[in-house]
């Protein structure tokens, strides 16, 4: 055989190989993609019967739940179709009784009418019976009716105040018959079993040097030194007036209380200046706040008071560092509160809440900001603010009578932060306003009349009226006591109370000869 041939079998055979091999692919490609299509197909199907089932599921738990939704419409509905039927039926009930008290009403004024008719017929036979008999006893008398009815007036009013005084003289005596000694009792038992110590505070506070030369390292160049710490704690601070001291004046004791230890730790560290002044100022108030707290922590604790808001526990801490009169606040209001417990229990009531008033009594003297309100009331709010109960509140908005009494914690608070303050040496008084209040006492005795002298006695806790016993009756003597004292009640503030005594006696003086 030739090439040619050869090569014509081989290209021959390469295109029959090359067409049975195309062939057998697509066969094979075919069949693969069948078999693809096919298990798409059950894929799909699968999928879709899933679909089927979650979608019918779904249909059916929508279908519950709307049933159910209008289930409880549907009974709404009914409840207040009921309802309405029931007021309808009240409602009818009512028009047909009110038609019958109107039927009812109409007889009555009708009845009336005849009434007032017949009255009004007798009550003018009877005024001209009445003025018939009127001209005859003038023309008896001598004397016109408006002068007989003046002088029947002038007597009864006579006579009334007589018994009146008579009558007031022997309810007061009952009264104290009968109260007087259980108060006493109640007040004496509640004092004695409460005692506190008392120390008068000032508006200084004196700090002790060693020697000249602290006081120009204070001082510093040119006064930077004091005039920081000044500028920083609020206090003035005085060098000059006394040797071996130092002077710091002002009327907040916290701020004087900061000023004494940054002092003192500033002369034990020995370092002064200013940006150091900053640091130590800074440190001592942070911890004067702490203490507050804690002061404020263990004053509840030691009491039994729990629950406080801690807010009130601030408050209560800082009352360490303010007075009243001279009196530590703080110290006042713990033997206020000790005070309150005591007297509940003498009286049965609760000890425990009486106790957590009388502590609170007085936080409106410590607030952050200084409001334009009563103590009291701003204790009182403040109270409220944090969610201390109505009564309690109420008995520290009450212990100056700024709002009404509602419960009788309030009057046991009022009776117990008086006896705290009036006992002797509690408290300590501007020497004008004290001698003021006793001229006031004097003078309001004078205006009465018939009051010969007044004396203002026992640092003004008595007044004395001496009263001329030809111008006031004894009984007329009681109602001067009784008058005073409201009188002082209502226009004077005072501490404690003030016992009235009204002198009448009468002399008689002869000559032997």
């Amino acid at each position: 055989m030739d090439i040619l041939t050869i090569l014509i079998i081989a290209v021959s055979g390469i295109i029959m190989g090359g067409l049975l091999t195309g062939t057998i692919l697509r066969k094979a490609m075919d069949r693969k993609r069948d078999l693809i299509l096919k298990e798409a197909m059950e894929k799909a199907e699968v999928l879709k019967k899933e679909k089927i089932l979650q979608a019918k599921e779904k249909f059916l738990q929508l279908k519950t739940e709307h049933e159910k939704f209008v289930h409880e419409k549907n009974e709404e509905l009914q409840k207040n179709d009921n309802r309405l039927k029931q007021k309808e039926a009240s409602f009818s009930q009512k028009i047909d009784d009110l038609q019958k008290k109107y039927k009812e009403v109409g007889t009555i004024k009708q009845n009336l009418q005849v009434q007032v008719e017949i009255v009004s017929k007798k009550q003018t036979e009877l005024d001209k019976a009445l003025k018939v008999q009127i001209e005859k006893l003038e023309s008896i008398g001598n004397l016109s009716a408006l002068e007989a009815k003046t002088q029947l007036i002038e007597t009864l009013k006579e006579e009334a105040r007589s018994e009146a005084l008579v009558h007031i003289k022997d309810v007061m005596d009952e009264a104290k018959m009968t109260a007087n000694m259980e108060a006493k009792k109640i007040i004496i038992e509640t004092i004695q079993r409460t005692a506190s110590e008392h120390a008068i505070e000032n508006t200084v506070s004196v700090f002790n040097i060693e020697n000249e030369e602290v006081k120009g390292r204070i001082i510093g160049r040119e006064g930077r030194n004091i005039r920081t710490l000044e500028s920083l704690t609020g206090i003035e601070i005085i060098i000059d007036d006394s040797p071996d001291a130092i002077i710091l004046s002002g009327f907040d004791p916290v701020r004087r209380e900061i000023a004494r230890l940054s002092l003192h730790r500033l002369v034990t560290d020995g370092r002064i200046h200013p940006a150091r002044i900053e640091e130590v100022v800074a440190k001592t108030k942070k911890q004067i706040e702490q203490e507050i707290i804690e002061t404020g922590k263990r004053v509840s604790i030691d009491l039994g008071i729990h629950n406080i808001h801690h807010e009130l526990i601030r408050l209560i801490g800082k009352m360490k560092y303010r007075s009243s009169y001279g009196q530590n606040l703080l110290q006042h209001s713990i033997e206020v509160a000790k005070l309150c417990a005591t007297m509940a229990a003498e009286l049965g009531l609760n000890p425990k809440k009486a106790k957590r008033a009388g502590l609170l009594h007085d936080i409106g003297k410590v607030p952050d900001t200084e409001p334009e309100l009563p103590h009291a009331i701003l204790g009182m709010k403040t109270a409220e603010k944090y969610k201390e109960k109505p009564e309690i509140c109420n008995a520290i908005g009450a212990h100056h009578d700024e709002v009404e009494m509602d419960n009788l914690i309030a009057p046991i608070v009022q009776v117990c932060d008086a006896i705290s303050g009036a006992r002797p040496g509690a408290r300590r008084e501007v020497v004008e306003a004290y001698i003021e209040r006793l001229k006031r006492l004097e003078e309001l005795a004078l205006s009465y009349p018939g009051v010969v002298k007044t004396y203002a006695i026992q640092a003004g806790r008595e007044l004395r009226v001496i009263v001329g016993a030809d111008k006031i009756t004894d009984a007329e003597a009681n109602q001067l006591s009784f008058d005073l004292s409201r009188k002082i009640q209502t226009e004077m503030t005072y501490p404690g109370q003030i016992k009235i005594t009204v002198i009448r006696e009468t002399r008689a003086i002869t000559y032997a000869k």
